[in-house]
């Protein structure tokens, strides 16, 4: 628990001095007009309440990630601790912030424009189709986990009650794709949000009641999987792709331009964009946290599972075993809510960014349903395959961690060259090193594990290490050689 504590302090000291120096690296301009004001169409820029712009950022992009990512990376040990921790202040949220505040400043565009400004035009091409495709990952996969627990609730774990929440999710996810912002995501979005949260602070207060003796720091960071676990993974680089939305994910990177549509002033970036991601980090630690108990301090014994348990059921056993039926319920509610108001918003992402790309002007509906209905057509095929293989979905969870983490790299490159060529100094590192960082976990990750090329596990040390230095080299040569070009970027 005293390393539990340390990573919560750490994470909420890190948004009150590493982000406030992120933000003056970048400089937000309270006097500059938001494309909310200025570009405000009544369906995508519409200015919203700060309160709520945070709500359903947070609610955006946390998804499964900073529950069920967490639970599966507790069974690395404390080490989860740390790469939340770390990742969250000097990696995901920085990630989160000049995203959205460069989409901010560029008119809310996306992240393919903001890619094309910064990598090129042909990188853009590839980010589009890059991101379009992971989109509808997130999609595929975030109506899945949701599905299964509501046919929990139901008293029915039945494949055919499965898909009947499959198709009430997708209805929903269709319905919220199209209409305004305001009318369904500004409304709802805030009182699951709240739910989440809640679920989060009641699962903390319940670990300083039972205050459990879960490995700390100074027990070791290796692995700690079991045989049916995570066993044989080494700790770099399968952590870093198994908790990604708790730490750092490309995912947000579609999200917070979504959100720079709707603040009124640049100065809200910070609480939005950098607290977001702190906050999911909170949800993160506190569900490894009990996830440690869950798995090595009699927490299964007690909830009625063990080790070997997938992570809804932790999270349903969990929920009701610790806080009763209202308690229970409001919990599961944030969780169900959690994937799948990041499912709906990655699909009306994947049609803003198309729309962006075709210049295709969203306000009359037809022009919505245009893009809209293939792209529910694809997710729903993806969807259906992998339902009905249960080796072929985990298989694409696994390429989803792995797409999702690769868009971070992606993202991390293109804001470095903004800081290079803004003339901020050595200020450029503050997103060079965790862009070197991610780029050598993404390209072990898929080197070393079985959906890749499966090179031995003893490897992975050293070539993580070598593609960090090839990527610090490509840093130094970017510098030297962006470093002279005057842009004003303001």
């Amino acid at each position: 628990m005293i390393s539990l504590i340390l990573s919560l302090v750490a994470l909420i000291l890190g948004y009150f001095l590493y982000g406030k120096f992120v933000e003056k690296v970048f400089g937000p301009d309270s006097g500059r007009q938001t494309p909310a004001i200025s570009k405000a169409d009544g369906v995508d820029f519409v200015a919203l309440p700060t309160w709520k712009v945070f709500m359903i950022q947070f609610l955006n992009i946390a998804g499964t990630g900073p529950i069920f990512g967490a639970i599966m990376g507790a069974k690395f040990g404390p080490s989860a601790y740390l790469w939340i921790v770390f990742g969250c202040i000097f990696a995901g949220a920085v990630h989160d912030y000049l995203t959205g505040m460069l989409s901010l400043r560029k008119g809310g565009v996306g992240l393919p424009e903001i890619i094309g400004d910064y990598l090129g035009q042909g990188t853009k091409k590839v980010v589009l189709v890059f991101t379009m495709l992971l989109l509808i990952l997130v999609a595929a996969v975030f109506v899945y986990s949701p599905a299964i627990i509501l046919g929990d609730i139901a008293g029915d774990g039945s494949s055919t009650s499965m898909m009947i929440w499959v198709g009430v999710i997708f209805v929903y996810y269709f319905i919220a794709t199209m209409l305004p912002i305001d009318k369904i995501i500004g409304k709802i979005y805030p009182l699951f949000a709240f739910a989440l949260i809640f679920m989060a602070v009641a699962l903390m207060v319940g670990l300083f009641i039972k205050w459990p003796s879960i490995p700390e720091f100074w027990d070791g960071l290796a692995n700690r999987g079991p045989s049916v676990g995570v066993n044989g993974q080494p700790v770099f680089p399968c952590l870093f792709i198994t908790i990604a939305c708790g730490a750092i994910s490309g995912f947000h990177a579609t999200q917070s331009p979504m959100m720079a549509r709707c603040l009124k002033n640049e100065k809200l970036g910070r609480p939005v964009f950098y607290g977001s991601m702190i906050t999911e980090g909170l949800v993160a630690l506190v569900w490894a946290a009990v996830s440690s108990y869950f798995f090595f301090d009699g927490g299964a014994a007690e909830c009625g599972s063990d080790i070997t348990a997938a992570a809804p059921t932790v999270v349903t056993t969990v929920s009701k075993t610790w806080l009763g039926i209202l308690g229970g319920v409001l919990a599961i509610l944030g969780v169900v809510a959690a994937p799948i108001t990041s499912g709906d918003t990655a699909l009306r992402s994947t049609r803003l960014i198309i729309a962006d790309f075709l210049k295709f002007n969203q306000r009359p509906v037809r022009n919505r349903l245009m893009i809209s209905i293939p792209l529910f057509i694809a997710t729903a095929l993806l969807l259906w395959f992998n339902i009905s293989d249960a080796n072929g979905f985990n298989t694409i969870w696994r390429y989803f961690g792995w797409a999702n983490q690769t868009l971070a790299v992606f993202t991390l490159w293109a804001v470095t060259v903004y800081l290079i060529r803004s003339k901020k100094g050595l200020r450029y590192l503050i997103s060079g090193i965790p862009a070197a960082f991610m780029t050598a976990v993404s390209i072990t990750f898929i080197l070393v594990d079985k959906v890749g090329f499966r090179v031995n596990a003893a490897a992975a040390p050293w070539i993580g290490l070598t593609v960090f230095a090839i990527a610090a080299c490509v840093l130094s040569i970017m510098k030297m050689r962006q470093g002279t070009n005057l842009e004003d970027n303001k």
